[in-house]
């Protein structure tokens, strides 16, 4: 497995700082790998290519971009293509995380024709979310990135995919929330409902937790907000607020709690959103409705 580099940089200070994203253990893909080239071979296996190509022959195919992005998701793609023919030989001309051309060539995989065809469809699946991912990503991180805020994905992600979706977040310049409801607490207004309080929830929350495990409060008030900041609160989501509003929130949070925005925020609305000078925006269509990105396999 590679280490790679993204063009994402952290804010330290004054200073801006690379960091590396390594790639997914195997162990986390060959069963999502698997699972999906099964979904496809179904019971007979691939009918078109075994009646149309002559069992041994060999071929060269090559991976190539179609559009403009952020490429995620190599692994995935060259994991198909082995566990279908086990001596295929791939030679990468890109890795994860490179910024895409029209006409790019990703890979090139010599092996079984039979093989390969058999895997196009699961390879190109996961190579084409991802990098769509990715460039989703990309297209607000790089927008941001002036102002020192940062991107981050949420828990609307494709179930079973999750993993895969929030490396392709990171991949293309964003950060992740949390993995699931077991990292972190969130407290949601439906909580405060239950609980009665944002001050009786906030309390019994500290309470159930361990000292490691921080918590976000989502609010969408002003009154909510110094609720939360007199109970002390790690974080706080500022959901569908005005700009507006957000700027007053910042203001009145200075600095004893993170800040992150949400509420459809798309790439144009982003830059604003930034300017208020929130630490983090959240946006849950990044891993659920973002576009594929267009990359072949061509003989």
């Amino acid at each position: 497995m590679s280490i790679i580099e993204t063009a994402e940089f952290l804010r330290s200070g004054d200073a801006h700082v690379q960091r590396t994203i390594p790639s997914l253990p195997s162990i986390v893909l060959e069963p999502l790998v698997r699972d999906a080239l099964l979904e496809d071979l179904g019971r007979a296996g691939d009918l078109t290519s075994d009646a149309i190509v002559p069992a041994g022959t060999r071929s060269v195919m090559r991976l190539a971009a179609r559009q403009r992005g952020t490429l995620a998701g190599l692994d995935l793609a060259c994991m198909a293509f082995r566990m279908m023919d086990p001596g295929v030989r791939i030679d990468l001309r890109l890795h994860d995380g490179q910024r895409l051309r029209p006409g790019d060539e990703i890979a090139r995989i010599d092996g079984d024709a039979r093989a390969m065809l058999g895997a196009e469809r699961t390879a190109l699946n996961f190579l084409c979310h991802l990098s769509g991912v990715a460039t989703a990503t990309a297209s607000i991180a790089d927008a941001i990135r002036p102002y020192g805020t940062r991107v981050t994905c949420t828990r609307k992600t494709v179930p079973g995919l999750r993993a895969i979706q929030k490396y392709a977040v990171r991949i293309g310049g964003g950060s992740n929330h949390r993995f699931g409801l077991d990292d972190a607490v969130l407290i949601k207004d439906n909580h405060v409902a239950v609980a009665g309080g944002i001050g009786v929830a906030v309390a019994r929350a500290r309470a159930g937790i361990g000292h490691m495990v921080r918590i976000e409060l989502e609010v969408d008030t002003l009154e909510q907000l110094a609720e939360g900041l007199d109970a002390g609160v790690d974080a706080v989501l500022l959901d569908n607020m005005s700009l507006e509003t957000l700027a007053a929130a910042v203001r009145m949070v200075d600095g004893r709690a993170t800040t992150e925005a949400s509420g459809r925020i798309t790439p144009e609305s982003a830059v604003d959103v930034a300017r208020t000078g929130v630490d983090l925006i959240a946006v849950g269509w990044l891993t659920h409705s973002a576009p594929v990105l267009d990359i072949g396999l061509d003989s």
